[in-house]
């Protein structure tokens, strides 16, 4: 039986430049920064508006995704915002440009 490949994210979220940030991980990243956008879930990321998708990592196995989220989380704001702007120079929202490749 053929399994299917899945694949998960861990995600860094902003609300402006090197403003607030929010590190996750899912399986649906399209629908998770919509959730963010939205408003959807009580917590940070709707309380300081943290909804934009500045960086990610693709990942075949969810235990990679999630070692490497804890990974992020205990790393300082600095390596954060040098992550971001390595792939993201202008921290622009990435969740249009996604959308539209999947």
């Amino acid at each position: 039986m053929n399994e299917i490949s899945k694949t998960y994210y861990t995600y860094i979220l902003f609300n402006k430049r090197q403003g607030c940030l929010y590190t996750g991980v899912t399986n649906n990243l399209v629908k998770r920064v919509f959730e963010h956008k939205s408003g959807l879930h009580e917590g940070f990321t709707k309380k300081y508006e943290v909804n934009k998708l500045g960086y990610y990592e693709e990942y075949n196995d969810i235990r990679l995704a999630i070692s490497r989220e804890k990974q992020l989380k205990a790393g300082n704001r600095s390596q954060k915002i040098h992550l971001i702007e390595s792939k993201n120079p202008f921290w622009n929202d990435l969740y249009e440009e996604l959308k539209r490749n999947c």
